[in-house]
């Protein structure tokens, strides 16, 4: 794959964009009565308190990185009986979190998340953290992390004004030509100052910035007209 020579990701501050993208997320979970706790979202079989259910469980995993002990994290799981890799976490994590009360579980996470967020910016962004895949940079994994938070908002339907939209999607597509350039992607993309330029098995096409991150982390609608190849090869963050 071959984008621009630039770093995509050079002028962006992953953890103020974390701090923003989680904030978002608390104020919409917040607001929720038990008929938007149970609406469904844009996960499949997920509810939007579901939602919620695999973000908390999920700082399980962020915390191990940040302790270096992916290696109890793993152990946790098999006593657990936790199996399927992440898929099996993820379904692990929803259904543990439906016996508590929604209140409780956006209380774990709000606790759980801060403590993830501050300790990431104090370590800052060139640090290296363990993960499942091996050592990775701090400011790369927030990265990733920027863009999971991002599209769980948007599968909650959590608020984006209309001044930040275009801003919001500009950096969600700067991590998503990041990231399928990092999985060797058979994408060729290019990011111009008004749409995504996206070449792959010989069909070229131009994307609005919001259309380019819906392909990339799997959400566009099934009737979308990008060719499904194309689909496949931009996702790359779900």
């Amino acid at each position: 794959m071959t984008t621009a020579s630039k770093d995509p990701l050079a002028d962006l501050d992953p953890f103020d964009i974390f701090d923003i993208e989680a904030a978002r997320l608390d104020r919409h979970f917040s607001g929720l009565d038990e008929e938007g706790w149970n609406r469904p979202s844009r996960c499949a079989g997920w509810s939007v308190r579901d939602v919620l259910g695999h973000l908390a469980g999920e700082e399980l995993y962020n915390h191990a990185c940040l302790d270096g002990d992916v290696e109890g994290f793993t152990a946790m799981l098999r006593s657990e009986g936790v199996t399927g890799g992440f898929d099996g976490f993820n379904d692990w994590c929803v259904r543990r979190s439906r016996d508590v009360p929604a209140e409780e579980v956006l209380r774990q996470w709000r606790r759980a998340n801060g403590e993830t967020r501050e300790r990431m910016r104090a370590l800052g962004r060139e640090a290296e953290l363990t993960t499942m895949a091996g050592p990775y940079p701090v400011g790369l994994q927030t990265f990733h992390y920027d863009s999971e938070y991002a599209t769980h908002a948007d599968d909650v339907a959590a608020p984006v004004s209309d001044e930040e939209a275009d801003e919001r999607s500009r950096w969600r597509a700067a991590v998503a030509t990041f990231v399928l350039a990092e999985q060797d992607s058979k994408a060729q993309v290019e990011l111009t100052a008004e749409r995504i330029w996206v070449h792959a098995y010989g069909m070229s096409t131009q994307l609005p910035a919001s259309v380019f991150v819906e392909a990339t982390v799997g959400r566009l609608p099934d009737d979308h007209p990008l060719d499904r190849r194309i689909r496949a090869a931009l996702r790359c963050l779900a």
